[in-house]
């Protein structure tokens, strides 16, 4: 998969689909919304693995988020180190690839954490309850925010999007998430049952 990711990124580059956008960091594009995004994901995450436990079924839920973040996250990592690709303020170059130390643009991980994050949730409910489809807003949002920020270019917010979506696809169709598999039993029962 990631030579298919590189070679998409690469063909699109030179066919002009990567540009860069005007900085824009007013508004809801501002870096305080972006972070306090990331965060509160990582939070809601660990919060609601802990309160409602893998037997309940938003619990389940929750841990398949856990699992599809870290590993989309170390994914989205190993990417980056290993392509090297510059950022648009780094040159506004989209064909900057294996540029070494300090250069970490492809895949935009925030983007990857938020589709990691809505992807169980809409795999597990989507079809009882249409509207929770509207969770996709999250990485649209960070993709237009990092794209705005001249930190990410389109096909890194696009790599990003597919890895989330495919490790959090991959982690709903697990019986029991590799996260409650680690931990001692009585961790994922869930504070909401004891008290």
């Amino acid at each position: 998969m990631c030579p298919l990711l590189l070679a998409l990124a690469s063909s699109q580059a030179y066919a002009g689909f990567d540009h860069e956008l005007p900085l824009d960091q007013n508004g809801i594009w501002a870096r305080k919304y972006q972070t306090g995004l990331e965060n509160g994901v990582i939070a809601l995450e660990v919060a609601g693995s802990l309160w409602f436990g893998n037997d309940n079924e938003l619990g389940h839920t929750f841990w398949q988020t856990i699992d599809a973040s870290a590993i989309s996250g170390i994914g989205a990592t190993v990417l980056k180190y290993a392509l090297s690709r510059a950022r648009p303020y780094q040159g506004n170059n989209p064909n900057a690839w294996f540029k070494g130390s300090g250069y970490q643009s492809f895949p935009s991980g925030e983007v990857t954490l938020q589709a990691s994050f809505v992807t169980p949730f809409i795999a597990n409910y989507g079809r009882q309850d249409p509207w929770i489809w509207a969770l996709e807003a999250l990485p649209v949002y960070d993709g237009f925010a990092r794209l705005k920020s001249q930190a990410h270019w389109q096909t890194d917010v696009i790599a990003g999007w597919a890895l989330g979506t495919g490790v959090g696809y991959w982690s709903t169709t697990r019986a029991i998430p590799l996260s409650v598999q680690l931990l001692p039993g009585g961790l994922s029962v869930g504070f909401s049952k004891r008290f």
